[in-house]
């Protein structure tokens, strides 16, 4: 039974030691066959590898100085297996242990000396890790209940202002119809219809704890849903009254207003230095933190109230201090 599987034995051995710089001769693959107990010789390794290139799979025959044969093409092209693990390891919501389990995953899919090219260790600035080992399983349910279009329960943490975590309003249980899974600023969001809120709302997804798929009717989206407009409103995921500003912004700037509202942000001339974007955000602190980081090459100049507000804002920091 165990000759009958030789083919299997050598495309095995292939693809977990070959790639197209580290080729496998004849006489490797039988020293590999013999060392599992399996009789063969040159003409016999030769048939078999060529039942696999029959069946299908890439197996290349490089006959340069003698034949020597590696597995061609994979699923997953070197290239794409790093940025697999640069992402997995800038994660933030992925804990340093299934971080490292998943890479030793995304791993075996190379060979083995490639393999050694995804031991990468990337560093990202300001990137912590959650400890929060359940996310990738809660992650996997929210996914499987939104194109199920299931409702789901869980209970909310946070923290106090001693750092301990605590279950949101007393360990309430939230029932929600979720719709979208969203990755930005370095944190996982659901969002959906939450029973309790009787409206659209997000959630960190880690700081979701005790999820479970549920058997309560599923909120279908409401027409005025649109998960990309709602993404470009809101900054850092922070949730404000909705509203349309005008910014006059220095040209210069039109880069980072493209890349924060998107190509079709409207925008005009405003005179040979500045152009005007009319964009609609939730109003917050963290828009306001926006438009300070690029100091006074950005005026709110509409509507009256969000400009004052900034105003006030800039004081209070002001006084703070001078007091």
């Amino acid at each position: 039974m165990v000759n009958k599987n030789r083919a299997l034995y050598i495309f095995k051995y292939l693809w977990e030691h070959t790639d197209e710089n580290h080729p496998a001769d004849t006489k490797s693959i039988m020293e590999y066959l013999e060392s599992l107990g399996i009789p063969t010789a040159r003409k016999t390794v030769a048939e078999n590898i060529s039942e696999l290139q029959n069946a299908g799979l890439d197996v290349v025959c490089s006959r340069s100085r003698q034949n020597e044969y590696f597995i061609g093409s994979r699923q997953l092209e070197l290239a794409e297996l790093k940025l697999i693990v640069d992402a997995v390891q800038a994660a933030k919501f992925i804990s340093p242990k299934k971080s490292r389990q998943l890479i030793d995953k995304v791993s075996a899919l190379a060979s083995s000396h490639q393999a050694q090219e995804l031991k990468r260790n990337l560093y990202v600035n300001g990137k912590v890790k959650t400890n929060n080992e359940k996310v990738y399983y809660t992650v996997d349910m929210l996914h499987t209940a939104i194109q199920t279009h299931k409702t789901v329960t869980f209970k909310y943490v946070e923290y106090t202002a001693d750092k301990k975590k605590v279950y949101k309003h007393k360990g309430q249980i939230y029932i929600l119809s979720p719709y979208d899974m969203v990755w930005s600023n370095d944190a996982y969001y659901v969002f959906g219809f939450s029973e309790s809120h009787d409206k659209v709302v997000k959630f960190r997804v880690d700081r979701i704890d005790k999820a479970e798929p549920a058997e309560y009717p599923y909120r279908p989206q409401p027409d005025s849903y649109h998960i990309v407009d709602y993404c470009r409103q809101v900054f850092s995921m922070y949730d404000g009254i909705l509203c349309t500003v005008e910014l006059r912004c220095e040209n210069e700037l039109m880069n980072a207003v493209v890349d924060r509202f998107g190509e079709d942000v409207q925008t005009r001339k405003a005179d040979c230095a500045h152009f005007i974007a009319v964009v609609e955000v939730s109003v917050s602190p963290t828009f306001f933190a926006w438009v300070f980081t690029y100091g006074d090459q950005i005026e709110i100049l509409s509507p009256q109230e969000v400009r004052q507000e900034y105003r006030n804002r800039l004081e209070a920091v002001l006084n703070q201090e001078n007091g």
